[in-house]
């Protein structure tokens, strides 16, 4: 019987099992936004996940959302990314970087005074940011025009171009969670007209551009797609995300991507509905779950063909040899959220292991 510990091809890549490690952004690259050997560290001590997925990284400069999170649009970020990539692959593991764009989620204190971009002018309500100054509302974002959204795309291609250069297995785009693709795809906060704007098809119309770009630089059996229809995060919504989600993953056949990276759930608590079920239903490729599956849960899912792997998220961050306490159905170690965006190696890597 498949379970989580049967091999599996992630596209182009082989993984040892299904258990892998959704993106977390965690803070530690600085403010020149470059992944360093303390992140090298944390994602080789993670290694026997089947696959990492490196958390939200800024495909272009001017937008980041978290401060001191990483980019991949310069030679130097090239440089400590590669850092990351040789220790995991050193380690045995298997790594692809999640590209992204911040959209309206950015702020002006973290990009040098520059006004957040975004498919409609609707600002985050009833959120704030964390900046130098301290935690701020969001700020009200410039809609980008129509003939500004191919700069986008190649904005993404570029950063594929760069992931490649520093080593990466793969990418996963990231069109989740209220950032700019998926800003694009809920009419909750696409209202424009035109071209990117209005219909499903309209509204897609971004993802699906920066998913052939990227697939043109990596080949699509090492691009996957996260997607999070139902999560509020980020003051988001759509008037019918089931439907999206179902139309989606029907579109998405065509791509033939490595993975379809989908979050059941929200946050917060406030949509609901199974997504889970139309999206298997209507989606050939291979189909990852995320968000507060148990390691009871996820055998289940796998063991059913409800899905073909699961992210971990929090699981993963406090424990660094997951795989093997899942196996061993030892206990988990609990992590510590004060810790989760602080700035040193204090709650990043220094989970034990189940032999420490």
């Amino acid at each position: 019987m498949t379970d989580l510990f049967t091999p599996i091809d992630i596209g182009a890549v082989h993984a040892p099992n299904r258990i892998l490690m959704a993106p977390l952004t965690r803070a530690r690259a600085g403010e020149a936004h470059i992944a360093n050997a303390m992140m090298a560290e944390h994602y080789a001590q993670r290694a026997s996940a089947g696959l990492l997925i490196a958390e939200a990284t800024m495909v272009t400069a001017g937008n980041s959302a978290f401060w001191k999170e990483p980019g991949i649009h310069s030679d130097e970020q090239v440089a400590g990314w590669k850092l990351v990539t040789d220790a995991v692959h050193a380690a045995g593991g298997r790594i692809f970087l999640q590209i992204w764009h911040g959209g309206r989620a950015t702020h002006p204190l973290l990009n040098d005074g520059q006004q957040p971009v975004a498919p409609s002018a609707l600002a985050i309500a009833n959120e704030e940011v964390h900046t130098p100054q301290g935690k701020q509302p969001y700020v009200l974002p410039r809609a980008l025009s129509d003939d500004e959204i191919p700069g986008i795309v190649a904005g993404f291609r570029q950063a594929a171009v760069y992931a490649k250069a520093a080593g990466f297995d793969g990418v996963e785009v990231h069109g989740a969670n209220g950032y700019l693709l998926d800003q694009f795809l809920r009419d909750g906060s696409n209202q424009r007209t035109g071209p990117y704007g209005g219909s499903r098809e309209n509204r897609a119309r971004l993802l699906f551009d920066v998913l052939s770009a990227v697939s043109e630089v990596w080949g699509s059996d090492r691009v996957g797609l996260r997607l999070s229809p139902l999560n509020s995060f980020n003051d988001m919504r759509d008037s019918d995300p089931v439907g999206l989600v179902t139309w989606l993953a029907e579109q998405l056949n065509a791509f033939k991507l490595a993975y379809l990276h989908l979050m059941r759930a929200d946050f917060y608590g406030k949509q609901h509905g199974d997504v889970v079920k139309p999206v298997r239903a209507h989606y050939k490729g291979l189909l990852i779950g995320n968000m507060g599956y148990t390691p009871d849960e996820a055998t289940l899912a796998v063991q059913s063909g409800q899905l073909d792997a699961v992210a971990f998220g929090t699981a993963f961050l406090a424990n660094p040899d997951l795989p093997a306490r899942i196996q061993a159905k030892a206990p988990l170690n609990a992590p510590n959220p004060a810790t989760f965006y602080s700035a040193g190696p204090e709650g990043y890597n220094d989970y034990p292991t189940l032999g420490a």
